[in-house]
C-alpha cells in the first residue's frame, strides 16, 4: 500500500511539474517588460474573432489575469492607425483595456505641435517661438531631460523667425534617445522621413511583425514602436514617459495661407508630439515641464489669439544633447561618451 501511496505522489508531482513548464513557456513567449507596470503582460493567441489577449503578470489586482480587447478596438496595433484605435491593455491598478487613438492629439495636455504651440500640464495653450538653429530644454527634471531643436525661416519683413521643432532628445541615467525628422525637398507620405538614434548610433525600427525597436537599458525598457506604415511612432521609456510622435511637412497651402515663404527645396519636415510623463517632481523644468508643477499658474494672457511664452534665454541649451541652461536640473550620470 505504501509503494502504491508513493507511486501515486511520484505522478502527481510530475504532472505540477510539467504544469509550470508549460506554463514559463506561455509566458516566455510574450512582450512582458518585468518590471511591474501596466504594460507588463505577455501577448496571447487571439480570439477567433480576432481579438486580442493580454495576460497580465503584473503583482497587483490583476495578476494572473487574462484581458481581451473589445470588438470595437481588436488589435494593439491596428495597422491603419488614423482610421482605426488601438486596444490599449492595462495590467496596472486600473486592471481594463480601452479604445484609444494611436497619434498625438494636438490639442490634448503635452502637446507640443505647429508653430511651436503648447498646451501644458495645466491645459492652457501657448506659443514658444525660441529661435531658428536653437535648441531648448522642454523638460528638466532630476532624471529626465528633453530638449527640442528648432528649425525656421524669418521672411523679409518680419521680425521674427516661423519656428519647428525639427528634433528630440530624450536624456536620461546614461542614456540618449533622438527622434528627428529628415530634411525633405519634396514629400511622400509613402517614405519615411523619420530618423532614430541611440546613443549616437542609427536605430532602424521594423515595418513588420511588432513594428519595433526595444532595448532594456539600467532596469528601463525602451521601445520605438510605428503606429503607422511610415512618420508615426510611439517612443516609451519605462517609468518616465511616453510619446506619441508624427512627421509631417509644411504643405503648399499652409504655406501660403500663413505666408511661411518656405523655399522650394525644403519642406520644412518637423515634428508633432504629445507628451505623458510619470514621476516628475515637484520643481520640474523647461518649457513645458514647468506647467505640471502642483499650483502653477501660466503667465500667458488667456484669450488672445497667440498667448506667447517668453523664456528663451532661461531654456537655452548649448546643443541638442547637452542638459545645461539656466535653469535646468539633470545632471548626466557618469559613463556617457558625448555627441
Amino acid at each position: 500500500m505504501a509503494t502504491i501511496r508513493m507511486s501515486h505522489t511520484l505522478v502527481a508531482l510530475l504532472v505540477v511539474l510539467v504544469s509550470m513548464e508549460a506554463v514559463s513557456l506561455v509566458l516566455g513567449q510574450g512582450n512582458g517588460n518585468g518590471n511591474g507596470n501596466g504594460n507588463d503582460y505577455d501577448v496571447l493567441s487571439p480570439l477567433a474573432s480576432g481579438q486580442e489577449r493580454g495576460f497580465c503578470k503584473a503583482k497587483n489586482a490583476c495578476y494572473y489575469k487574462t484581458l481581451v480587447c473589445p470588438s470595437e478596438c481588436p488589435q494593439r496595433k491596428p495597422k491603419k492607425n488614423k482610421k482605426y484605435k488601438g486596444c490599449f491593455i492595462n495590467c496596472g491598478s486600473k486592471c481594463e483595456v480601452t479604445c484609444k487613438w494611436r497619434k498625438a492629439k494636438c490639442n490634448g495636455y503635452g502637446s507640443l505641435c505647429y508653430d511651436p504651440r503648447f498646451v501644458g500640464g495645466d491645459g492652457v495653450m501657448f506659443y514658444f517661438h525660441g529661435a531658428k538653429g536653437g535648441n531648448f530644454a522642454i523638460v528638466s527634471d532630476n532624471n529626465l531631460q528633453i530638449n527640442a531643436h528648432f528649425i525656421g525661416t524669418r521672411p523679409l519683413g518680419r521680425t521674427r523667425d516661423f519656428t519647428w521643432v525639427q528634433a528630440l532628445s530624450i536624456m536620461f541615467d546614461t542614456h540618449t534617445l533622438v527622434i528627428a525628422a529628415k530634411r525633405v525637398s519634396k514629400w511622400d507620405d509613402k517614405v519615411d522621413a523619420l530618423m532614430v538614434k541611440w546613443d549616437g548610433e542609427s536605430v532602424g525600427i521594423p515595418t513588420d511583425g511588432e513594428a519595433e525597436w526595444r532595448i532594456m537599458a539600467e532596469g528601463r525598457e525602451v521601445i520605438v514602436e510605428r503606429t503607422d506604415d511610415t512618420n508615426y511612432v510611439r517612443v516609451t521609456v519605462s517609468g518616465l514617459v511616453e510619446m506619441d510622435i508624427r512627421v509631417r511637412p509644411i504643405g503648399a497651402e499652409e504655406n501660403k495661407v500663413h505666408n511661411y515663404q518656405i523655399p522650394s527645396d525644403d519642406t520644412f519636415a518637423h515634428l508633432e508630439t504629445q507628451f505623458r510623463f510619470s514621476n516628475l517632481s515637484d520643481l520640474v523644468e523647461g518649457v513645458l515641464g514647468k506647467t505640471y508643477r502642483p499650483g502653477y499658474v501660466s503667465p500667458v494672457k488667456v484669450g488672445v489669439p497667440m498667448p506667447m511664452m517668453g523664456g528663451e534665454d532661461k531654456y537655452e541649451t548649448p546643443s541638442l544633447f547637452s542638459p545645461l541652461c539656466k535653469v535646468c536640473r539633470f545632471q548626466r550620470q557618469s559613463g556617457l561618451a558625448q555627441y
